[in-house]
Parts: structure tokens; sequence; C-alpha cells
């Protein structure tokens, strides 16, 4: 941020700028982030600015040739502060099984692409019409549980227009995707009165493997994999408890944090 300091966290939300720096006035409507003599730049309210986030890199090892070469081939993803660990491998020639296995990444090098990789007709099994995904999320392990992955797709139809669908693919505590595509929400934890919330609910990891079901090989097409927290309080709701004040009623205090590949 503008303080030169990491705000990815809820509970620790020091502001992106000096004149959001903890207190009262950052979550009321009389506390403009830029402040006066700001003229030809829209006003925003601190209580408007979110506490993110984090950009994850798979190396191979940690240093500096490594990680730049990981950035070339793209294999990265960001989270909104959360450090949840995903995986997401893209190919013609997965098993429902290889999702599963132990050397679950390295079947997915050999077989299929990484995140950020370029999936590509010729690379397709005589067998497969469809590519299959496999996406493997591991929660914080000092933050919030699972509720569910997805899938987002985008595509050029066939009057060049950019679409987007966002599929579920995998909910939590036994949830099935609905026939119409649609999840069951999960019970929402979070008590405001003291900003808290329980892991009672979500899973500690997730992982599945998906198919297109609307797959159009004349089509171009991306996918990324987008993996979504349960219920918890938002830095907001910590400010409320901790300094004692009600925040503006325009405010939430809920959020669901996220990876997206």
């Amino acid at each position: 941020a503008h303080t030169s300091l990491a705000t990815g966290a809820e509970d620790n939300f020091y502001g992106k700028a000096t004149v959001m720096e903890p207190g009262i006035d950052r979550s009321s409507d009389h506390s403009p982030a830029l402040g006066p003599g700001h003229p030809d730049v829209e006003i925003s309210m601190p209580w408007a600015f979110v506490a993110s986030g984090y950009a994850a890199v798979w190396a191979q090892e940690n240093t500096r040739e490594s990680l730049f070469n990981a950035m070339q081939r793209k294999e990265v993803y960001a989270t909104t502060g959360s450090r949840i660990g995903l995986r997401f491998f893209g190919g013609w020639d997965f098993a429902e099984s290889d999702v599963l296995d132990p050397h679950f990444a390295r079947i997915g090098y050999r077989k299929g692409v990484p995140m950020g990789g370029a999936l590509n007709g010729d690379q397709q099994a005589s067998d497969s019409s469809t590519p299959g995904f496999m996406i493997a999320a591991l929660k914080d392990p000092s933050g919030a549980n699972l509720d569910r992955i997805q899938v987002i797709k985008g595509w050029h139809d066939a009057n060049g227009e950019l679409q987007e669908k966002v599929y579920n693919v995998q909910g939590s505590d036994g949830r099935k995707v609905r026939r119409n595509g649609s999840l069951k929400a999960l019970k929402n934890t979070v008590n405001l009165d003291d900003a808290t919330y329980s892991n009672s609910v979500g899973a500690a990891s997730l992982a599945a493997y998906w198919q297109d079901p609307d797959f159009d090989p004349t089509e171009r097409a991306f996918y990324y994999a987008r993996v979504i927290e349960i219920t918890t309080p938002r830095w907001t709701a910590y400010d409320r408890v901790r300094l004692g004040h009600e925040v503006s009623p325009l405010d939430d205090q809920l959020v669901q944090d996220r990876a997206y590949s």
C-alpha cells in the first residue's frame, strides 16, 4: 500500500494511505480517503477500500531466476488477503482419479498445462473431445475454511462478443451442485458482536475434476479457477469492536476472501 505496509489481513488492516490509518473516522461517511484539494479526483470513503491482497508464484526454488521464470510462464495466482494454496491444471487426457492421486501436480504437468498455460487443439488426445481441469485448494493455515471451488469461463461467441459464465464445481460439507448449477449457501458463523467466526463449517481442503459441459472447439476460450472461503468479519467489523463505535450504514461488515488463478 502507499504506507509501505502489507495490508492483506482483515483483522490487521492499516489502510492504503496515511489518512486511512486505524481510527474512528475511517469507518464514517465524513472522512474521504483523499481529503480536500483534489477537485478532479472522485472521492472514495475509507470504508469502501478493501484489505488485500497477495500474489503467489509456483516456482521450483526461491531464487530470482526461478521466480521470474514462473512469472514469464504466468504460473501465478492472487488472493484477496488469505494465504490459500491453489493449483489448476488443464488437459485433454486427465482421468477423474488423477485429482486425488498423491502425485497430483506431477500428473498435471505431464498430462496437461498449469495455470497461465495455453491448451491447444494439437495437444488433444484422440479419444477426448472436451478438455478436463484439475483444481486443488488448501486453506490458509491460520485462516478460514473453504466454501467452494468455481471455474470462470470466458469465450468469444459466433458474433465475436465476449461472454462469461461462472460454474460451481465443488462445495464443502457434502453439498452437491444442483441441476441448475447453483450450490446451497453455507451457514454464516460470524458473530458481529465480537467480530469472530467459527471454522465449524467449510473444508480445510478441496479437490475436483471438471469438464466444460458447454465446450465448443470452434470458440476461443479461457478458464480460471476461483476458491472462496466461508464468510468472515470484514476489517470494518474489527474496527467497530476494537474502537467501540458504529460504522457507516452503507458499509458491509462481512467478507468472503478468495483466491483466483
